[in-house]
């Protein structure tokens, strides 16, 4: 939890740094997220097995978050979070080769533990000193939300809770499906709370 944690805030300040956003403004609301969507994974990767959706899911959560509490738009947001997804995993991916050779290499979780602190190291670095910069990309949010935007958010995390909760409950894991409720309650909540403050 601790060392995927640690990644996972890597993979935000990435994000928030490339396309220059304020991460320091939401860093509690991330860490509430991130922790929520560890303890997921980590129950679909050992309780169901199902180590391939995981990656899925933390798009979709990035997604929704940078949506409803950041207030990126939903156009944005969904660009930012797979370009960020791809840039951190090329940056594995060369750590890999550089540090271990190959991912077959990769044997013990000291190993694996290593790398995900290695990966958010590099991340850390040079993201902050291109963010101190003024490097990263910016775009005229305005243009970029369109009318309707906020229910869909809603719509998309009630069905993104519906099909995660009724996949859960035949497979018997309620609490990953309550984890899910929290996460989308609290992603409901800050939709809801900016769209008042907008209004």
């Amino acid at each position: 939890m601790l060392f995927s944690t640690i990644e996972t805030l890597a993979l935000y300040y990435l994000i928030m740094s490339l396309y220059r956003f304020k991460w320091r403004w939401y860093i509690w609301q991330a860490l509430f997220v991130i922790l929520l969507n560890n303890l997921q994974s980590y129950l679909l990767r050992n309780e169901l097995g199902m180590s391939n959706v995981a990656p899925l899911v933390l798009i979709l959560i990035f997604i929704m978050f940078f949506t409803a509490v950041v207030r990126m738009p939903l156009i944005l947001s969904i660009i930012a979070t797979i370009s960020g997804y791809v840039i951190f995993a090329v940056i594995q991916t060369i750590i890999v080769l550089l540090v271990f050779g190959s991912i077959s290499n990769i044997d013990g979780v000291g190993n694996g533990y290593f790398l995900q602190l290695m990966t958010a190291a590099v991340v850390f670095v040079v993201f902050g000193y291109s963010y101190r910069k003024g490097k990263g990309f910016t775009f005229d949010l305005d243009k970029l939300r369109f009318k309707l935007e906020d229910i869909l958010l809603s719509v998309l995390i009630f069905a993104f809770v519906i099909g995660i909760s009724v996949l859960l409950y035949y497979n018997e894991i309620l609490l990953n499906a309550l984890i899910f409720l929290v996460m989308s309650a609290f992603l409901l909540y800050y939709s809801t709370r900016k769209e008042k403050e907008d209004a």
